[in-house]
């Protein structure tokens, strides 16, 4: 192998200004190292490639001695020019001899990373505050940490023409379904895309229903969420260069449940999770019935509350259904501003525009103090069950709508007309709204209501498993 052919034509398909060509002249042979400046720990290729290679002593036949590098994580044989571009692009080196049949792949890497740290989207009161990082190592190293156990299984996958996106799902083989784990690997084999960003684009070609206004997959940052889960019989999902890890199958439930229930008493978890179900409802109807009650069925309100109510909407310019188009859309412009603005910046324009804007508008008659406590307490229910904010904002908009539009009796058809859809959704064998539809009694102890640690002897029926055994049961 002529090296320094080799090394023009690997330069002319990367052609960048990082590429660095590092020429050596050992005992008996020479070569050169190719690597992305950046992406190598260069401690470890001087002490353990260059060093010991200057020592060798290169024979006719130049098989590679991996034993002559004991620090290098992997060394194998690369064909092509097209396989060593794509091998340095990924951050490995590519190691020519010159007279030596193929060249190798070294691999030293060193990506940048934050260190492992609570998640600032899902802090806890109490239990582990871990959460995942962006390189998918350190986090099946985390899970690995939490399920030491050899059954553990990691299956590799490479997505994205451009950006090689690494993307493992990791199951428990003796407890997961194992039709689940090959209908998940053949959708992510078949996933064409130019890159894969984040974990959601990979999630949504294995979604089993993408098009859904509903979440149709478990995500979280959190390690001990994600290995409760493994134990339960779902399997993960994790991409490269993102801290949120995704889980199927998915139920409804899950996102009224938070790690903080399993550490506390249940009777606790139980009040919390029926308040996060108060707060869910609130949020998606209290507009719209506060807008069909002003429309079409004021005489249905207790008679004290309609003369509150009339007295302080006597002079608003807009009509009900307008003015509480006009206060979620004004909430909304403040959430996403408080969002996206820096962090000092956020905190305070919230407080300005949610008590000032507000406090203004009603002075100055062109909004009623009750639009604007409906539309306060929605944005604050909305926020109790955080995995559904989007799903519930697109919700609040349609009953809001259909309250304008037919009163009462149009929120109680689309309420109905939704669980139908839900009760009708499955994801990989298990029913959307389970345990409640379809009812599983055995799954009932960690619904709404939760019971004791010590009752939950079986996996939850819904989640297609092939091992309900969990605990020993005396």
């Amino acid at each position: 192998m002529a090296i320094s052919l080799f090394e023009k034509k690997i330069e002319n398909l990367i052609s960048s200004d990082d590429l660095i060509v590092r020429r050596f002249e050992a005992k008996g042979a020479k070569g050169a190292l190719i690597y992305l400046d950046g992406m190598t720990d260069k401690e470890l290729l001087e002490h353990s490639i260059v060093a010991p290679m200057m020592t060798l002593r290169w024979s006719g036949d130049f098989d590679f001695d991996v034993q002559s590098i004991p620090y290098c994580e992997k060394v194998e044989s690369v064909d092509g020019v097209e396989d060593c571009a794509k091998a340095v692009a990924e951050g490995d080196i590519i190691l020519l001899i010159d007279g030596a049949d193929k060249p190798y792949k070294l691999s030293v890497r060193k990506i940048p990373q934050r260190a492992v740290a609570e998640p600032p989207t899902e802090t806890v009161v109490r239990g582990p505050r871990e959460g995942f990082v962006e390189e998918i190592k350190t986090n099946v190293a985390l899970i690995r940490h939490r399920i030491k156990s050899p059954l553990l299984r990691v299956k590799k996958f490479t997505v994205g023409r451009y950006n090689n996106t690494t993307v493992m799902i990791v199951y428990i083989d003796n407890i997961v379904d194992k039709t689940t784990v090959e209908e998940i690997s053949k959708k992510i084999e078949n996933i064409d895309i130019d890159g894969a960003m984040g974990a959601e684009y990979v999630a949504s070609f294995v979604s089993d229903n993408a098009y859904s206004i509903f979440n149709t997959f478990g995500r979280t940052e959190k390690t001990d969420i994600v290995v409760s889960k493994l134990l339960e019989g779902r399997v993960a999902i994790l991409v490269d260069g993102t801290p949120v890890v995704t889980t199927f199958p998915y139920v409804m439930f899950e996102s009224f449940q938070d790690s903080y229930d399993y550490y506390t008493d249940n009777k606790r978890s139980s009040m919390l999770r029926l308040l996060r179900l108060a707060g869910a409802l609130l949020a998606v109807f209290l507009p719209g019935m506060y807008v069909a009650f002003q429309e079409y069925h004021y005489q249905l309100l207790p008679q004290k509350f309609l003369i509150t109510l009339l007295n302080s909407i006597s002079g608003i310019p807009f009509t009900p259904p307008m003015e509480m188009l006009f206060v979620l859309l004004l909430f909304e412009i403040l959430y996403q501003a408080s969002v996206r603005m820096p962090r000092y910046v956020g905190t305070a324009l919230s407080i300005v525009g949610a008590i000032v804007l507000g406090e203004t508008a009603v002075n100055a008659g062109l909004l009623s103090s009750p639009t604007v406590l409906i539309v306060a307490i929605s944005a604050i229910g909305i926020n109790c069950v955080p995995d559904l904010v989007d799903t519930m904002g697109i919700l609040r908009l349609a009953v809001l709508l259909i309250g304008s539009v037919l009163g009462l009796f149009g929120i109680i058809l689309f309420a109905t007309s939704t669980l139908i859809y839900l009760a009708s959704m499955e994801s990989y064998g298990a029913p959307y709204l389970a345990p409640y539809a379809p009812l599983i009694v055995d799954d009932l102890k960690d619904g709404v209501f939760k019971s004791k640690l010590s009752d939950f002897v079986k996996r939850p029926y819904s989640i297609p498993t092939k091992n309900r055994k969990r605990m020993k049961n005396d």
